[in-house]
């Protein structure tokens, strides 16, 4: 099982070739799935019904996994430990607990959101290449 976090799934609706080729040699067996706290995540970054549409689209060959509510206390438990001493977000609290209820690494390049939780572990499923300006971001941008 391949966990993503938001992202991953952004490189890949960017078609970055990275993580284009990466997601192209999964085993074709390979379940890949998000939280369903990433969908949500994604789904609020969209700037129309157009994007929104092609988020789900994408999505819809992804599984979807959702918290136990008894899991959704230990995120609360991991909000609260670590919000003021490590800047913890609601959404990676959800989603790292996601990674711990399934036992499985988090793909994500945002390693500084999770390396402080006890048990979590994250992959970075390829090589980012140098560039000289920064990833574009998935919301459209005017170009003032």
């Amino acid at each position: 099982m391949i966990l993503l976090d938001s992202d991953i799934v952004i490189d890949l609706l960017r078609q970055y070739p990275p993580a284009v080729q990466w997601f192209d040699q999964l085993d074709i067996g390979e379940e890949v799935v998000v939280s369903g706290y990433v969908v949500m995540e994604l789904i609020q970054g969209c700037q129309n019904k157009t994007e929104q549409e092609r988020v789900l689209r994408v999505l819809a060959s992804y599984g979807v996994i959702w918290l136990s509510p008894g899991h959704c206390a230990y995120a609360l438990d991991l909000f609260v430990k670590y919000r003021l001493s490590h800047n913890i977000g609601m959404l990676d609290a959800l989603v790292g607990q996601t990674a711990l209820m399934l036992d499985e690494p988090l793909y994500t390049f945002n390693r500084k959101h999770y390396d402080f939780i006890p048990g979590l572990r994250t992959v970075q499923p390829y090589e980012v290449r140098v560039r000289c300006e920064p990833r574009p971001r998935y919301e459209k941008q005017s170009h003032v």
